[in-house]
Formats: structure tokens, C-alpha cells, sequence
């Protein structure tokens, strides 16, 4: 690891707690076509030295506008129009353009959200972090020389020969740990983090956030996080300022803000999350509606038409953010501005679940399915080897059940799914749907396959055609289905009130909805052939937390009204606990653990389990200093499993940590049954449960004490 830098280490020790950047009465709008929007009014944030700030809020809230703002890098035709960004004591806004320039990346720096789009595909790594070097003025050996070193410093093994590989040669968490680098190469004091691990599964996530957390400690190097997860803020940042309809509603302390609430907002974003520990005997307390849109936000508090405590004050007059009780704390509400309490929303009890169909054949079953994705064509050298990402998976859906799926990213989860619906081919195994169980790749089981399951993808925009209407695709999926044209119309109004919107929505093209509505259209469209099974596809892992409490209660009461059954494919642990009956664990082709919700959640067996659950961020502030483990490396690739167990390569309890296991390099375990009434693929499972206490804990500033007695500690 790299020596901290003299002038940082001086810097932080004397203004630890300094107000590095303050943004006072900040306004920045677009001119459209339809007149003005306004999509930062008057906010203002203070992030002070070496300190984490978050900045929450739903899509069109202005969160990123605002961050945008604070490098003067507004997309036109947008423009500041007032206020003050202060850095270091200077007024941004004031700086002629050359000497702004100087100001981004060599001072402040900004994290993408998506590495893979912020990376140039067709240049090194290594020349894009010189690159950020060079253009301040170093020299090309001594970029090169630093590059190696920020690599290093970020995490990515074996840095120096890396330099010289491409972005498509990473993982997505060695691709965001490279931009992470590139901001970092100028020794910035503040870094912009905008949804910086929101596109990661929660192993990558939890190394990012880890490392984000030690360039804080070490490197005194404040943040400003943007983001929509609760459970991040509460495990990362020391403040919090929630955005609404381009205003902050209530910013403060993250330990005062969890524990109580001045904005009806900030309690319903929270009490509207899944949990770990919750279930599903009661429906998420989502918020009613959508986000406002920026060019037409309602008079008065924004948040009005949205909120159970609104009064006529708040139709009409815009509250001011004001400071409350707690030290540190405002907010802007006309009600709780009185002294008035928020009270908890009300919890709807779920419909009696008398729909699960336990007797007979499941309507899904996969029996030992095995898939080559390798290119099919012969080379120079023969036909290619085998790569087999889904390698003797089986699994059944019963009626009125959810089978949540879960492992990160490659593991072949999408895969397993693609192949169910048709669209891969097995190499091996057998897809039996319907009643009778016929074989799904037969010619009479590909129609029962059709009538049987249907798929709702993760991106409802990309799944919609954006030339037809709704009407238009609802009507060809109610024809495949075999429904004579005059009745279509009235089934049509009919699937759309199923899904919570009206027929005044059928004439209307894609791009005139939002994301949870769009995803209620992929909805109804699957339900039009009146299907068993519906497998969904991470279907609100892009909506934003209100929006995703609606379709989670959405796909509850279609089950439960329906008898459906669901495999329901994730990677939020706690949406897979809040919606599921039983739990399938992938890793690298295979299951490793599987079983009711209750035991996996409550007792995992399989390590891989226990990590992802440990990694899961927690919407509690005194959770920060839980048990964790973070999972060094990345997952394998199928072309060249490890022998034995495959999960031995990052595996806490393995080889890695316990050299005299060898039998996890040389025999492969099978799924059996545990004590807690799961069944687990692991020689020694359970016996996470019983790791001491300091085996597990990574405990915040704690650096990398740990991952020298535990190298599974990322």
C-alpha cells in the first residue's frame, strides 16, 4: 500500500471537521421548448473535510443536476442561474473557465455511475489514468509510474501488468475500482460518487464501498455520495440531505435522520424499503404515485399530492427549510414544523396465501439443465471447448409460490432463465411445463411453453416496441393467446386495471410512461396469455424505492389473486426475503444452497450464502459495526472452473484460510440436506455460524487490519 501524502495527512489532522464545499441558494435551469424548468431550486449542502455526504431522493429529484452544477458541467441547455459553490473558501461560480478546469479532477473528481460507459473501450486502463496525469501537466514515465500506483491503491492485484489491459478485460468492480483511480489521480479532496456501486451485485458493492471508506480514513479525501439505497447512507455517510422536486426537504446527522424523521418523505423512503429481517405477511408501505415531473411540479410543497399529512397550507405556500429540535437537523413541512409526530404507515396484511399448489405436477420444473454457451462454430483447431453457465441446475415452481434466485452477476442466473423460455438451447436436461409436464423443447411442449410461462424483463423500455401503442401490444399478445378480435378490446381494459392503470392509457406510446408504469405494461402484457409462471427478471431493480414497494406489492397481489408462480430473479437480498416462499443460491452454474426463505435467511449453511447476506447494506445506522464479510476477487470464469468446490477460490472457511482442506480442491460437494432443513453444497457447511467473532467483524476505519489474518476480507 502507498505512503499517505504528507500535505493530506497535515491537511486532515488540522481541518478534519472544516467546511471543504458549501453550496448556499443553489439554482440551475433548462430552457425547453415548453417553457423553463427549474431543476435545482435553492438548495444548499455543506460537506466538510473528510466527511461522507449523502444525497437521496427519487428520479427528477435534482440530485445530480446538483452535482453536475458543482463542477459546471450542466448539459445544455441547461444553466446556473444563482447562488454560491464555495471550495476551499473560493466561489466556483466566479472562476474563469481555464482555472475551472484546473479545479476538476486535480481538486474535486467525479465517480460515474456506470464505469463501462465512463471507460473508452479501445484505450488502456493505464493510458486513461495517465491521461487524467498528463493533461494537468506530468510527465508521461511519471504518469505511467503513478498509474501503477493508483491501480495498486484501489485494489486490483498485480497492478503494473494491468496497466496495459483494456476496460473489457475487467469485472464491473475492477472497472468502477479504474474510474475510481482515474479520480484519484489528481489527489482530489472531494470526490462526486453519483450511484457509485448501483449497477454492482452486493459482494462488489460492499469492496467499493470499503474502499470508499478507507480513501476517507487514510487519505482524509471527503465524498459526496449520491445515491437511492438507505441502507448505503446508513453504512457509509455522516450526513444526509434528502432532495425532492429539485429542493432539500430535510438534511442532518445520518444517526438523527434514522432515528427520527421531520419530512413525511424521509420516513415513508424508509419505512418503504424491504428488509433482511422483515417477510412477506404484510405489503410494503409504498408511497401512492409517482415523482413529480420538473417542468410541471405541483404548487406549494411539491410532495403534497403524495402525502398523508398534507394540509391546504401545502397546496399552496412552498415550506421553508427550517432547523429543528435535534442539533444539526432541518427540515421543510408546514405539519411536523408544529411539533406534530409522523406516524407509522399503516402495514396491509397480505391476502390469505390459499392459492399455493402443493398436490401435482408443478406448473415449472427444471430437472439437471446443463448449457453451452460457447460459440457453436468449428475453428482452425477444432470445435472449441465447452463453457457451461448454468451446469446441472434443477429446480420446480408450484402455483401461487415465489422461487427467488439469487448470485451476483455471471453466475448464470439470466442465463438459466433465457434457457427456460426457449430463447438458449440445453446442452443437457430437461424444461417440463404444464399439467402433464411435457418437455418444453418438443413441438407440442413449445406451445404449452408459450401459454405456460412468461417473461418480465428487468428494462421495461427496452422490452416495449416504441412504435406501438399499448393498445397494439397488448393485442398481439391476447391474439397469440387465441382471443377472437372483437373481445380483445374489453380484456385489454380489463389487464390494465389488473396492473393498476386505466384504459385512457391503452393509446399511448412507451415513452409517454414512467418506469413503474412502463413495468406494469410489461406486466399486463405477460399476463394477457393467462400464463402459470411468470419468471422476473431483476424487474425493479431499476425503479426507484417508492416505485419499487408498488410493483412488489403489484406482483403480491397477482400471485395471490392468481395463483402464479414466480421465479423471481434478483440480486437485493432483501426485495428476494420480502416476496419469496423458497430461495435458490447460484454460483458459477450451480446451486449451492437452497430452501424455505425462513431457514436460508435465518441459518444460511453455504458460505457463499452467509457473504451475501453480510454485504447486503442495512437501512440501520447502529448496524454499521455488524458482522461482515467482504468477498475478495471475482467470480470465476465457467470456462475454467476450479476443481472441487467452486466456490473454494474466495471461500472464508476453505483452503484459503484453512490450507489442510484439501478436500475442497479435490471433490466436488453435492446439495445435500442440513440440520436446518435446507440443503447445502458445501463440505463444511454450517460452519460459518461458528466463526469468532473477530473472524467476521470489519468494523468501520478498521483499514486492512483484518485482511491480513483473513484473506477473505476484501
Amino acid at each position: 500500500m502507498n505512503t499517505v501524502p504528507q500535505h493530506i495527512t497535515t491537511e486532515t489532522k488540522q481541518g478534519r471537521t472544516g467546511a471543504l464545499l458549501e453550496v448556499r441558494g443553489l439554482r440551475t435551469e433548462f430552457a425547453t421548448g415548453a417553457g423553463t424548468v427549474r431543476a435545482v431550486n435553492d438548495v444548499g449542502l455543506t460537506v466538510r473535510r473528510g466527511q461522507v455526504l449523502g444525497v437521496v431522493g427519487e428520479s427528477g429529484s435534482g440530485k445530480s443536476v446538483t452535482a453536475r452544477s458543482i463542477l459546471r458541467m450542466v448539459p445544455e441547455p441547461g444553466r446556473i442561474v444563482g447562488g454560491e459553490i464555495l471550495f476551499a473558501g473560493r466561489d466556483l461560480l466566479g472562476l474563469p473557465e481555464p482555472d475551472m478546469r484546473a479545479v476538476r479532477g486535480s481538486e474535486i473528481a467525479m465517480v460515474f455511475q456506470d464505469p463501462q460507459s465512463a471507460l473508452n473501450p479501445v484505450l488502456t486502463v493505464g493510458y486513461q489514468i495517465a491521461e487524467a496525469l498528463i493533461v494537468h501537466g506530468t510527465d508521461r514515465q511519471t504518469a505511467r509510474r503513478r498509474a501503477a500506483e493508483l491501480l495498486d491503491q484501489v485494489g486490483i492485484p498485480d497492478a503494473e501488468r494491468r496497466l496495459d489491459d483494456y476496460p473489457h478485460q475487467f469485472s464491473g468492480g475492477m472497472r468502477q475500482r479504474v474510474v475510481i483511480a482515474i479520480a484519484l489521480a489528481g489527489s482530489p479532496s472531494l470526490l462526486i460518487a453519483d450511484e457509485p456501486t448501483t449497477a454492482l451485485d452486493v459482494t462488489i458493492q460492499a469492496q467499493i464501498l470499503r474502499l470508499l471508506g478507507r480513501l476517507r480514513d487514510e487519505l482524509g479525501i471527503a465524498v459526496l455520495m449520491i445515491t437511492h439505497d438507505m441502507g448505503v447512507v446508513a453504512e457509509m455517510c455522516d450526513d444526509v440531505v434528502v432532495m425532492y422536486g429539485g429542493r432539500v426537504v430535510e438534511q442532518g446527522p445520518v444517526e438523527v435522520i434514522f432515528a427520527r424523521q421531520e419530512h413525511p418523505y424521509t420516513a415513508d423512503l424508509l419505512q418503504a424499503m424491504p428488509r433482511m429481517d422483515g417477510n412477506g405477511r404484510n405489503r410494503l408501505p409504498a408511497i401512492p404515485g409517482a415523482p413529480p415531473d420538473p417542468a410541471a411540479l405541483p404548487s406549494g410543497c411539491a410532495f403534497h399530492p403524495r402525502c398523508r399529512l398534507a394540509e391546504d397550507g401545502c397546496r399552496t405556500t412552498v415550506p421553508e427549510l427550517l432547523p429543528r429540535a435535534a442539533e444539526g437537523q432541518s427540515s421543510a413541512c408546514w405539519v411536523t414544523g408544529r411539533g406534530a409526530a409522523i406516524p407509522p404507515l399503516d402495514r396491509v396484511p397480505a391476502d390469505v396465501r390459499d392459492q399455493l399448489d402443493t398436490g401435482g405436477a408443478p406448473p415449472l420444473s427444471v430437472e439437471n439443465l446443463r448449457v453451452n454457451v460457447a460459440s457453436g462454430g468449428r475453428s482452425p483447431f477444432g470445435r472449441p471447448d465447452p463453457v457451461y453457465a448454468v451446469d446441472g441446475v434443477s429446480l420446480s415452481v408450484a402455483g401461487g409460490e415465489t422461487l427467488g434466485l439469487v448470485g451476483e452477476s455471471g453466475c448464470g442466473k439470466s442465463t438459466l432463465a433465457r434457457t427456460i423460455v426457449g430463447i438458449n438451447r440445453p446442452t443437457e436436461g430437461l424444461v417440463r411445463v404444464g399439467p402433464e409436464g411435457v418437455d418444453a423443447f418438443t413441438g407440442a411442449g413449445a406451445r404449452e411453453l408459450r401459454s405456460t410461462v412468461q417473461y418480465v424483463f428487468q428494462d421495461p423500455y427496452a422490452s416495449l416496441n416504441p412504435r406501438r401503442t399499448v393498445r397494439q401490444s397488448l393485442d398481439e399478445a391476447l391474439e397469440m393467446r387465441g382471443m377472437p378480435r372483437g373481445e380483445r378490446a374489453t380484456a385489454a381494459s380489463e389487464l390494465m386495471r389488473r396492473v393498476g392503470l386505466n384504459e385512457g392509457h391503452l393509446d399511448r406510446y412507451p415513452h409517454a410512461f414512467s418506469g413503474g408504469q412502463r413495468q406494469r405494461i410489461g406486466i399486463a402484457r405477460a399476463l394477457a396469455v393467462e400464463p402459470k409462471v411468470l419468471i422476473c427478471d431483476e424487474p425493479v431493480s431499476a425503479l426507484d424505492v417508492s416505485i419499487q414497494a408498488q410493483i412488489i406489492n403489484l406482483l403480491e397481489s397477482l400471485r395471490d389473486d392468481l395463483g402464479l408462480g414466480y421465479l423471481f430473479i434478483a440480486h437485493d437480498l432483501s426485495v428476494v426475503r420480502h416476496l419469496s416462499d423458497r430461495v435458490a443460491v447460484m454460483y458459477l452454474g450451480r446451486i449451492v444452497e437452497t430452501g424455505p426463505v425462513e431457514a436460508v435467511y435465518s441459518s444460511p449453511q453455504h458460505p457463499y450464502t452467509v457473504a451475501l447476506m453480510s454485504s447486503s447494506p442495512v437501512p440501520e445506522t447502529a448496524s454499521r459495526d455488524r458482522e461482515r464479510i467482504v468477498l475478495t476477487g471475482d467470480l470465476p470464469s465457467p470456462k475454467n472452473p476450479p476443481s472441487g468446490c467452486r466456490f473454494r477460490t474466495r471461500c472464508p472457511i476453505g483452503p484459503l484460510a484453512h490450507t489442510a482442506r484439501s478436500v475442497c480442491v479435490e471433490e466436488e460437494p453435492v446439495l445435500a440436506e442440513t440440520p436446518t432443513g435446507q440443503l447445502a453444497a458445501c463440505h463444511f457447511a454450517g460452519e460459518m455460524a461458528t466463526l469468532p467473532p473477530a473472524a467476521t467483524h470489519e468494523r468501520r476505519g478498521q483499514g486492512d487490519a483484518d485482511a491480513t489474518a483473513y484473506p477473505y476480507l476484501g
